[in-house]
């Protein structure tokens, strides 16, 4: 009889710390050429946030835990985030999203041989600093802005663009 229990505590916990590893994965579209022109037409007369990132952008990767928090405050805002990173990726990406409790929003990731033609398509004028956020209002009139936003500065744009 302690066998069995001690074989069904073994499972249960087993399960217990599957579960949240699974639960947390992003769904991670693959970003390609069009998928810009995609992106806006399933937002059409919607405002939304675009964050585009990196995992080797140490600007980013702090800033994380302010999106986060952002999210939290704000769920009606439609957030959407950008990877510019490829493929091999993929891991580091789905660890920074579920430490950073982003996993729900609406994840890309570049997926395209040719990052600048896909950087080109979102906005001819980037060149690819980051963290890039552009803030588009219902009809995606845009505003893009290159480096680290505070949380003022996100509330400022949140009034003025996406309400």
């Amino acid at each position: 009889m302690p066998k069995q229990i001690a074989i069904t505590c073994f499972f249960l916990l087993s399960c217990l710390i599957a579960l949240p590893s699974h639960a947390e994965s992003a769904v991670l579209k693959p970003f390609a050429s069009g998928s810009y022109k995609q992106l806006l037409d399933s937002n059409a007369n919607k405002p939304f946030m675009l964050v585009i990132w990196s995992i080797t952008c140490s600007s980013c990767l702090k800033d994380m835990a302010l999106l986060n928090k952002l999210h939290k405050a704000n769920p009606n805002i439609n957030m959407i985030m950008l990877a510019t990173d490829d493929v091999t990726a993929t891991d580091d990406i789905q660890k920074i999203l579920a430490k950073n409790e982003l996993t729900g929003l609406e994840n890309w990731l570049f997926a395209d041989e040719n990052p600048q033609k896909l950087r080109y398509e979102i906005d001819p004028k980037w060149y690819g600093e980051m963290p890039r956020t552009y803030f588009l209002n219902k009809k995606h009139e845009r505003e893009g802005i290159s480096g680290v936003l505070s949380q003022e500065d996100y509330e400022t744009y949140f009034k003025k663009t996406l309400n």
